[in-house]
């Protein structure tokens, strides 16, 4: 009997690592075709469709992208955008989710379930548009940060992270005459690294997606971030109407800039995610084990 539920592990083991390999390999084949195909030919990428690893190597799509440095300031807005977004989001959200941890707070549940309530309905479009023209924030880097300043969800996981703590935490710095800045800052937030270094990858990303609200609130182009920039290259690439002028003395190659686009607007999440990942799926856990 044992020897036969030992081989039936192996055989389950075995199995499975055969599907999540198949699984893995259809995940990742798509990137590497994106990643090849921004390195090869126009023709060589019509002619084959599919390429893995390209016969006749290319710089042309990545040579037109930066071809000016407009793509450069475009990234550094984005960077600006993500870095400081990112930063002040995380302070929102840490303040706010603290606060609602607090089984003292007056009025806790009723908060929590206004929050909630945001989740399912919000003002949409139009009545944020005019919130933000109305309070001067139109063509300001502002107007990517500060209506998003807190999004519903990430608040919610870092509150019942800070609720999972242990209360002797608090109780023993109260004793040693912490005050509630202080049991934030030098307590709570040092125990909670996996829940704020998930959080702040999730808001990163989300700046540095950025493209809806650029699009609404900023008009200058010197101000766009990237993954707008990006759109208007590619739209240039398929010969439509351009109301740019940053990139007309190159021809574009179609196919293989809209691939360039991809790497370019991808790699930076990708190259901070490695980082992170150690607190990423920990983090998340422990801030959905209670409500």
């Amino acid at each position: 009997m044992v020897e036969d539920r030992s081989l039936g592990s192996k055989l389950f083991n075995i199995t499975n690592a055969i599907l999540l390999g198949i699984i893995a390999l259809i995940t990742v084949l798509p990137f590497l075709h994106v990643i090849a195909a921004s390195f090869t030919t126009s023709a060589e990428l019509a002619a084959k469709k599919f390429v893995l690893f390209p016969t006749t190597w290319s710089f042309d799509a990545y040579r037109y992208i930066f071809s000016t440095d407009t793509i450069l300031k475009a990234m550094g807005v984005s960077i600006a955008v993500t870095l400081g977004g990112t930063m002040w989001s995380m302070l929102m959200s840490t303040l706010m989710g603290y606060g609602l941890s607090r089984r003292d707070l007056v009025g806790r549940r009723y908060i929590t379930f206004f929050v909630i309530f945001t989740m399912l309905f919000n003002g949409g479009m139009i009545p944020t548009f005019l919130v933000v023209q109305h309070t001067g924030l139109m063509n300001s880097l502002l107007a990517l940060i500060i209506p998003v300043s807190i999004n519903a969800f990430n608040m919610i996981i870092l509150r019942s992270f800070f609720q999972n703590l242990p209360d002797g935490l608090e109780e023993s710095a109260k004793i040693d005459g912490c005050n509630d800045f202080g049991i934030l800052f030098r307590i709570v937030i040092p125990c909670s690294k996996p829940a704020i270094a998930t959080i702040s990858l999730f808001y990163a990303v989300t700046y540095w997606n950025t493209y809806m609200h650029a699009i609404l609130y900023i008009s200058d182009s010197s101000k766009w971030p990237v993954q707008v920039l990006l759109r208007q290259i590619v739209v240039l690439a398929s010969g439509l109407n351009y109301d740019g002028a940053a990139y007309t003395d190159i021809p574009p190659p179609e196919q293989t800039v809209k691939m360039a686009t991809i790497v370019v607007a991808t790699i930076p999440v990708l190259l901070v995610y490695p980082f992170l990942q150690k607190y990423f799926a920990k983090g998340a856990l422990l801030g959905s084990v209670k409500g």
